[in-house]
């Protein structure tokens, strides 16, 4: 059985991330498990309030993240049952990173799917806010982001941006491949450069690749080179009409790039589908 972890604010895209991990995961045994997490902001903090003052704003805080989250567990009960699928919540007085951190040894989590809000505005995955820090501080699980209001139908179409210049451990795989096995979907794997003309190494790397994937259904695309890897790599996945992006966080990648914050603000990275970070075991 598979322990999903869905961290919710009760927003709307939260719930958008919680209803496309149960289609996504239909046929799986699953167990998902609801995450909240809270803080008092830090103006509640300051000043000259007593220690019974402080308790109160923690006491209400924890209230309302249990009374949310029973909510949210009465109507996934109630209007999303299934016998291969179960819910079970955490309530955590934290910041969001290190709850998940908690929560993914304590429950042992496979995979975090998680909601994102849309760069100022727009109904799509913006790698910025909590989605940029949750994927580059938490890389021992696989992480989703789903874009707000995306309309899960199915997975047929998958495509992996890479440029060969790294190993594929099979434990790094796994996640993809599940998927891929889950859905019987396509892979689509592309290199995005001004060369074409692969090393030594990356010729390697890619024969290795191919034998990883040997069991599905998947191809080779070289794709010109625009502006930014993050323009080819949102075209490429407009025009396959993909249904998931894959990426893997190494050092020096391009995901690598895309998490710093001067690179976010000048180009951003918009996708309309939901992208699939695959763990880094190196670290």
């Amino acid at each position: 059985m598979r322990n999903i972890l869905l961290p919710t604010d009760f927003s709307d895209n939260a719930w958008n991330a919680i209803f496309t991990a149960l289609k996504l995961f239909e046929t799986s045994a699953c167990n998902f498990v609801l995450l909240n997490t809270y803080e008092p902001k830090i103006s509640n903090l300051l000043g000259n309030k007593s220690k019974e003052r402080l308790g109160v704003i923690y006491d209400s805080l924890s209230k309302n993240s249990n009374v949310q989250l029973k909510k949210t567990l009465e109507y996934l009960k109630e209007n999303h049952a299934r016998s291969n699928h179960s819910f079970t919540t955490d309530s955590i007085s934290s910041d969001l990173i290190n709850a998940i951190k908690k929560v993914i040894v304590e429950r042992d989590i496979d995979l975090i799917i998680m909601g994102t809000k849309g760069a100022t505005g727009a109904k799509e995955v913006f790698m910025g806010s909590n989605t940029v820090q949750v994927i580059k501080k938490v890389r021992m699980r696989p992480i989703m982001a789903v874009p707000q209001d995306y309309d899960f139908k199915a997975l047929n179409k998958v495509i992996f941006p890479t440029d060969f210049s790294h190993s594929y451990d099979k434990i790094e795989l796994k996640p993809l491949i599940d998927l891929m096995d889950i859905w019987k979907a396509a892979l689509l794997i592309f290199h995005v450069a001004q060369d074409y003309e692969l090393n030594d190494d990356q010729v390697k790397h890619k024969k290795q690749l191919e034998k990883r994937l040997d069991t599905l259904d998947h191809s080779f695309h070289t794709v010109e080179m625009w502006n930014t890897i993050a323009e080819a790599t949102s075209e490429f996945a407009a025009k396959t009409d993909a249904d998931l992006i894959a990426l893997m966080y190494y050092s020096h990648s391009f995901l690598e790039k895309l998490t710093r914050e001067p690179v976010i603000r000048k180009i951003g990275f918009h996708s309309k589908v939901p992208i699939l970070v695959l763990p880094d075991i190196g670290l």
